[in-house]
C-alpha cells in the first residue's frame, strides 16, 4: 500500500507559526482545518460557546409539546434504541422529564415518564410493528411517545399511533426518507438544520432538547435549581454517544466531547464512573476519546447486542445514592462485554477464512442452524469492522447472521447508498455512509451479493487509486519523537472522525531483532527494538505473529507509520509510546 503525505496550506502554516505554534504543530493544525482565526476556539472549546438549543429546528416546539403533556400528568414514553447512542439519549430525556415532573408536583414521576427499548433480536431497530405493539401492551395508558435516535423513517407506525390518539414527538439524527412522518413535532439535524448542527448524534439532539426544557422551566418558575445537578451528567452521556456513534469530532461535537472528557471524574453519572474504573482499572487521570470509544461505549453497546439494553439503561439512570446497584450492574455489563468479545473473535477468525480474493466487497454469511452459539447477529457490525481493518486493500464488508447483519465501509464509500441500490433484495436497511444495518429477503442472498458488489465497484472507481493509500501527516526525525512533542500532539485532541489522530512517518530505523518481545494476552502484540535508543517504547499491536518473520530477516533498516501517544497509568505514571500502523523495509 502506498504511503501518501498530506498536503498542508503553507500560508496557513506560516500564519499559525506567527501565532506561536511550532512548525510541526502548525502543520498538524492546518491539516485539520484550523486557521489563525479559529485557533483559540480549537485550543479551548468552551461549553458556553454552544449555540442556544432552540437553534436546532423543532426544539422549541418539541419542548412546548412535552411540557404541556408533563404538566397535565399525561403519560410520556421515551422510545429509544439499544445502542449506546439510543440508550444515552433515552436516559437523558427520562432523567430530565422525571426531574421536571417533580418540579411541577406531578405524582408518581417514574410512572408518568417511562422508557422503552426495543428488543434487537426479535423486534429490530426503532418503531417496528412488533416493538410498537409491545410498547402499547406494556404502557396501555401512554398518551405521548417521544422517540430518541429513531423515528424519522417510521412513517406508517407513527401514522398508526396518531390514529390511536397518541401524540408523537420525533427526535432523531438519521437521514429521512422521501416522506417525513406526520408527527406532532420532528427534531432532526438532517432536516432543515444549520450545517453546524447537522452532525449531532441522537443523544446530542436529546441534550439540546433537555437544555431548552430547563431554560423554559427556569424562566417560568424563577428557580435556578431546576436541573438539580443533572447538567454535567447529561453532557457526559451526550458526549459518550457522540464518540461511540462515530460522529465528526469538530465544531459543536468537539466542544461537547472536550468538556466531557476534561470533567468526567467529577460530572459523569455514578454508573459510568464505576464502569470506567472497572474497564480501565484506573480511578484517576484525564480521559481521551478512546476511553469513550474503546472502553465505555463498547460495554454499553454489548448489552444491546446480546440482550435488550435494560442493564445499560438502568446503569445510566443510577443516582449517586445507587452506587452499590451501579457496581452490580457494571459487573454484569462487563461480563456481557466479555461474552461479546469472545463471540466476536471466533466470528472474525471464521470470516477471515471465508474471505474471497479480488472482490469489490466481502460478504460473509453465517447461520445459527449451522454455527450455533458461536455466532450472534448482534456482533455482526463489530466483526465487519474488524475484518475491514485487516483487509489489504480495504473494501466494504457485510456480515450476515441468518440474513440479518451489518455493513462497514472504508473512507470514500457510502455504504447506505450502496444498500439503497440493492434495496429490491432487502426487507430493511438504514444507517450512515460508513456503517449500516440490513436484512436480506429469503432466497435473495446471491442476487444481493451480485448487486452489492457491483455498486461497491462503481463507488470504488469514483474514489480513484488514492482511496487505498495510507495517509500520514508528517515525516519526523528521531529527535522529534520526544515526550514534549507527544504532549503537544495530545493537546490537539479529542481525536476521532473529523479530527483524526496525527499519523507520522520515521525513516531508516535499524531493527534489532534480538531485543524484540511479544506482549499481551497470547503474545498478540510485538514490542519492537531499534538501534535508535532515544525512541519511546515502540509497539505494533496485533502483530505478535510477525516476530519470527522479522527475526529471520535479521538487522535491516525500516520505515514506520505510527501514532505518537501519551499513555497514563495509576502504576507507571505518564509516558510516551509509539504505536505502529504499518512498517516496511527502507
Amino acid at each position: 500500500m502506498n504511503w501518501v503525505e498530506r498536503s498542508a496550506d503553507v500560508e496557513i502554516v506560516a500564519a499559525l507559526i506567527a501565532r506561536g505554534e511550532t512548525p510541526l504543530v502548525a502543520r498538524l493544525l492546518a491539516l485539520r482545518g484550523v486557521t489563525p482565526e479559529t485557533l483559540d476556539e480549537f485550543r479551548s472549546p468552551k461549553w458556553s460557546d454552544l449555540p442556544p438549543p432552540d437553534t436546532l429546528p423543532g426544539v422549541a416546539a418539541a419542548a412546548g409539546a412535552v411540557l404541556d403533556a408533563l404538566k397535565k400528568g399525561r403519560k410520556i414514553v421515551v422510545f429509544g434504541d439499544y445502542d449506546c447512542d439510543g440508550l444515552c439519549a433515552t436516559a437523558i430525556l427520562v432523567l430530565v422529564l422525571r426531574r421536571l415532573a417533580g418540579v411541577f408536583g406531578v405524582e408518581n414521576a417514574e410512572d408518568r415518564v417511562a422508557a422503552f427499548i426495543p428488543a434487537r433480536l426479535t423486534e429490530g431497530y426503532g418503531l417496528s410493528d412488533s416493538s410498537v405493539a409491545r410498547m402499547l401492551a406494556t404502557h396501555p395508558d401512554a398518551a405521548m411517545i417521544v422517540t430518541v435516535d429513531n423515528g424519522i423513517n417510521a412513517v406508517e407506525q407513527i401514522a398508526a399511533l396518531k390514529a390511536r390518539g397518541l401524540s408523537v414527538v420525533v427526535t432523531d439524527h438519521h437521514l429521512p426518507g422521501e416522506t417525513l412522518p406526520d408527527a406532532d413535532v420532528v427534531v432532526d439535524p438532517k432536516v432543515n438544520a444549520p450545517a453546524s448542527l447537522s452532525e449531532l448524534c441522537g443523544a446530542a439532539v436529546a441534550y439540546f432538547l433537555a437544555r431548552h426544557l430547563f431554560r423554559i422551566v427556569r424562566d417560568e418558575t424563577g428557580r435556578s435549581d431546576v436541573a438539580g445537578g443533572l447538567n454535567g451528567a447529561l453532557l457526559e452521556m451526550a458526549s459518550l454517544a457522540t464518540v461511540t456513534d462515530i460522529m465528526p469530532l469538530c465544531g459543536i461535537n468537539r466542544t461537547l466531547v472536550y468538556n466531557a472528557l476534561r470533567d468526567f471524574h467529577s460530572r459523569a453519572p455514578v454508573g459510568l464512573r464505576i464502569l470506567y474504573h472497572k474497564s480501565a482499572r484506573r480511578i484517576s487521570g484525564r480521559l481521551g476519546s478512546k476511553d469513550f470509544g474503546c472502553l465505555i461505549g463498547p460495554r454499553i453497546n454489548a448489552v444491546g447486542r446480546l440482550g435488550g439494553g435494560s442493564e445499560a439503561l438502568d446503569l445510566l439512570l443510577c443516582q449517586e445514592t445507587d452506587s452499590e446497584k451501579a457496581a452490580k450492574l457494571a459487573e454484569k455489563i462487563d461480563e456481557l462485554n466479555e461474552s461479546r468479545r469472545q463471540i466476536e473473535q471466533r466470528m472474525t477468525a471464521s470470516a477471515m477464512e471465508q474471505r474471497e480474493s479480488a472482490v469489490a466487497a466481502q460478504i460473509i454469511s453465517f447461520s445459527t442452524q449451522e454455527d450455533g452459539d458461536s455466532v450472534h447477529s448482534g456482533v455482526a457490525g463489530i466483526v465487519a469492522s474488524r475484518m475491514m481493518e485487516r483487509l489489504k486493500p480495504q473494501v466494504p464488508v457485510c456480515v450476515l447472521v441468518d440474513g440479518k447483519g451489518s455493513a462497514r465501509a472504508p473512507q470514500g464509500y457510502n455504504i447506505r447508498d450502496a444498500l439503497a441500490a440493492c434495496s429490491e433484495h432487502l426487507f430493511a436497511y438504514g444507517g450512515h455512509a460508513a456503517a449500516a444495518g440490513l436484512g436480506v429477503k429469503p432466497g435473495c442472498l446471491d442476487a444481493f451479493k451480485e448487486a452489492f458488489r457491483a455498486e461497491c465497484a462503481r463507488q470504488a472507481a469514483s474514489i480513484g487509486e488514492d482511496g487505498a493509500a495510507e495517509y500520514f501527516d508528517a515525516v519526523i526525525t528521531v529527535s522529534d519523537a520526544t515526550e514534549e512533542f507527544a504532549r503537544e500532539v495530545d493537546s490537539l485532541g479529542p481525536f476521532g472522525d473529523g479530527n483524526p489522530e496525527p499519523v507520522f512517518a520515521l525513516r531508516g530505523l535499524w531493527l534489532e531483532p534480538r531485543d524484540m518481545r511479544r506482549k499481551g494476552i497470547d503474545g498478540a502484540h510485538l514490542q519492537l527494538a531499534f538501534r535508535q535508543k532515544s525512541l519511546p517504547r515502540v509497539m505494533w499491536r496485533g502483530h505478535g505473529n510477525k516476530e519470527e518473520e522479522l527475526r529471520a530477516r535479521g538487522e535491516a533498516a525500516y520505515d514506520i507509520l505510527f501514532y505518537l501517544r501519551m499513555v497514563e497509568s495509576d502504576f507507571a505514571g505518564t509516558y510516551p509510546i509509539i504505536n505502529v500502523i504499518d512498517m516496511k523495509e527502507s
